[in-house]
């Protein structure tokens, strides 16, 4: 007897994918330096001009071939820090349109020069915002962090300066794919403070690398994907009011992205919402049967 179950896809597509992002101010301060953006990669063909009548013939967009989900927190104390993270924002989204032939031929020979590419979008970012910096030598330059992920099934590419987070829920383990580039984690990674005193530490929010301050060292890294991941981009305004165990027990019983975020979002705001706090969530919905296994680029 045939079966009857769904027959599952080895390769997500439009309608399989759940994202969203959240931004808010928070209770003390009065400005939202924070931003995210999240976007989606084609194929573009732009119609110049032509003889055939409308509507026959349209600018023309592929499938979805990825996504890009890039959250930024402007430096606090620094002037403008919305200008900063807004710019980083723009800047590298500029700069992945232009190598977006590099992504279309992606495979595994291709990952380096991918990831590197990634990371001069943030050299560049890096450069604008030093080029603004005030020129009697003041510390009062725009500066950022910046955390971004490139979805490519079934791979992901990671590039974070700064302490803005990423994690991923996978198998129902919430895992942290991000390091803190703060000087509170600088001092565990040398054994000087264990994790838990650095958690209390008053070094904890202090950076040790910042897009547009005297030092913008981008970390790197390259996974897989399976359907079931969860990836979540936050800044260290949900992090300093929701524990990493709250947030596993909000994406291990998830119905939406915009759900949970909202959800997360509002627990920081009832905690005191002493910073900004901005939550992205992306996901695959689930697929009957699927037992969360990756395919090769080349055979997608």
């Amino acid at each position: 007897m045939p079966s009857s179950k769904p027959a599952r896809r080895s390769k997500p597509v439009a309608a399989d994918i759940d994202v969203f992002g959240l931004t808010d101010t928070g209770r003390v301060r009065s400005d939202n330096q924070d931003h995210f953006l999240i976007a989606s990669l084609h194929k573009l063909l732009k119609v110049q001009r032509t003889s055939l009548p409308e509507p026959n013939l349209t600018d023309l967009v592929s499938e979805t071939r990825g996504y890009l989900f890039l959250v930024a927190d402007g430096v606090s104390g620094q002037p403008d820090g919305h200008v900063a993270s807004g710019t980083v924002l723009r800047t590298v989204a500029e700069y992945v349109t232009d190598f977006m032939n590099l992504y279309r031929r992606l495979d595994s020979q291709m990952e380096t020069p991918f990831l590197d590419e990634l990371a001069r979008s943030v050299e560049r970012s890096h450069a604008v915002l030093r080029k603004q910096a005030p020129s009697d030598g003041s510390d009062e330059s725009l500066a950022t962090t910046l955390t971004m992920v490139a979805v490519l099934w079934p791979r992901a590419y990671l590039v974070q300066v700064g302490d803005s987070r990423c994690y991923r829920l996978r198998d129902g383990a919430l895992e942290l794919l991000s390091q803190d580039q703060t000087i509170a984690q600088a001092l565990v990674d040398s054994g000087a403070l264990t994790p838990e005193e650095a958690r209390r530490s008053p070094f904890r929010g202090i950076l040790a690398s910042a897009i547009g301050g005297p030092t913008a060292d981008p970390m790197t890294f390259a996974t897989d994907c399976r359907w079931d991941d969860i990836l979540l981009l936050c800044t260290d305004g949900l992090t300093r009011h929701v524990s990493d165990e709250e947030i596993e027990a909000e994406l291990r019983t998830i119905e939406s992205a915009e759900q949970s975020c909202r959800r997360l979002v509002e627990r920081a705001l009832e905690r005191g919402g002493r910073d900004n706090v901005t939550v992205v969530i992306g996901r695959l919905r689930p697929q009957p049967g699927s037992d969360a296994i990756g395919v090769d680029v080349d055979a997608a």
